[in-house]
């Protein structure tokens, strides 16, 4: 499952692509690609902590059956 989080830095990060194309100075376009590239990364990192939130969520639920 994705969260909200998750959702809105990949959002982030299209909408710099997309600043990035529009843009005439280059500059401009790389700061937009620099931009983009922050927001992939938080994308990752949360996208990580969502799945290891969701293990360790089965991990302590299986071993409260093991009980």
């Amino acid at each position: 499952m994705t969260s909200n989080s998750t959702l809105f830095y990949r959002t982030q990060a299209d909408a710099a692509r997309a600043r990035s194309d529009d843009a005439t100075l280059q500059n401009v376009k790389e700061n937009h690609l620099r931009a983009a590239e922050a927001w992939d990364v938080l994308a990752a990192r949360s996208d990580k902590s969502g799945r290891l939130r969701a293990e360790e969520a089965l991990r302590k639920a299986s071993a409260l059956q093991d009980v």
